[in-house]
């Protein structure tokens, strides 16, 4: 981890730290360690976001770190066919092979460093599974899933599906090259990553060295979460400690910063986290299952849509 590296930092562009006094280093409001569960066919998760209330965490609804997990030979598992109505799903892929198909037509194979971002809108039915060759031979599995909500206006938007190739990603760095960012998704310094987002946001996978500190301008209308991939750290000004597996929730600001231990694990040399910021929809949200709406009515719709097969149909199988 990670698949997407940059042989010399020091030649990639540089994010500097927001000017003091006049900016504002965002607080540490709150450290959360994610528990761990299953989900599909029964690959393992941790739920990033339990025990965050929705008010810190919109627009995003939740996000599942996948594995890390090294199969053996038989064991990879993937999803079932299901359907989503009502929001993004960005699947962000480390380490392993996914192939991704929906009932609109989109999908694919996703590699190491490789983003889908699905928009679920209307509807639609999908399915993520490992290939063939990787059930046959095993591997390893490392990957996130995303889920962003849409406001009320967007909700019932044409479904639309984007493959992110990991050379896509926008990458940069701080003035001491202490740390390698992969921009994802919105803007970050006036730098612009690949992700088309309906709601506006901004998705960051530092590498962040040994005893290096990060501090990075972050929009002060978005909201501000920090999730520990691999190693150990700390969050804000006061160093808030952190490790693999917790979610920092920042306060209001223009700032965040992030710093890593000088001395990591044996599963990692460097501190790998994920930095995420979004403009909060602040509406009404109704959260069942596959489907993120409004009302407690617009979920009776959704599931009466799906049951009745208009939110497609599943095609016929391919190879990925």
């Amino acid at each position: 981890m990670p698949a997407i590296t940059a042989p010399n930092p020091l030649e990639l562009p540089r994010v500097p730290a927001p000017a003091a006094p006049e900016s504002v280093d965002r607080p540490v409001l709150a450290v959360r360690t994610a528990p761990s569960g299953l989900e599909g066919e029964g690959f393992p998760v941790r739920r990033a976001f339990a025990g965050i209330h929705h008010r810190h965490l919109d627009p995003f609804i939740m996000m599942d770190q996948m594995g890390e997990v090294d199969y053996a030979a038989g064991e990879p598992r993937g999803t079932p066919w299901h359907p989503h109505r009502g929001f993004e799903t960005v699947t962000y892929l480390i380490d392993g092979t996914f192939v991704h198909q929906d009932s609109e037509g989109g999908g694919g194979v996703i590699n190491g460093g490789d983003t889908q971002w699905m928009t679920a809108g209307s509807g639609l039915l999908h399915i993520e599974t490992p290939p063939e060759e990787l059930v046959v031979s095993g591997g390893l599995f490392h990957g996130l899933q995303l889920w962003v909500n849409l406001p009320a206006g967007d909700k019932m938007a044409a479904p639309r599906y984007q493959d992110i190739g990991g050379g896509k990603l926008r990458l940069l760095t701080t003035p001491d090259g202490g740390a390698l960012l992969r921009l994802i998704a919105g803007d970050l310094d006036g730098h612009s990553g690949p992700g088309i987002t309906h709601t506006p946001i901004t998705m960051v996978h530092a590498t962040v060295s040994p005893g290096a500190e990060i501090t990075l301008p972050w929009r002060s209308d978005f909201n501000a979460l920090a999730y520990v991939l691999a190693g150990s750290g700390g969050v804000g000004r006061e160093r808030r400690p952190v490790h693999a597996g917790q979610t920092a929730v920042f306060g209001a600001g223009d700032a965040v910063t992030v710093h890593a231990d000088p001395s990591q694990d044996s599963r990692t040399d460097a501190l790998e986290i994920v930095l995420l910021g979004g403009r909060p929809i602040r509406e009404p949200v109704a959260h069942y299952g596959p489907f993120v709406m409004n009302s407690h009515a617009e979920l009776v719709q959704a599931f009466e849509d799906f049951n009745a097969g208009r939110l497609g149909r599943i095609p016929p199988t391919r190879k990925g």
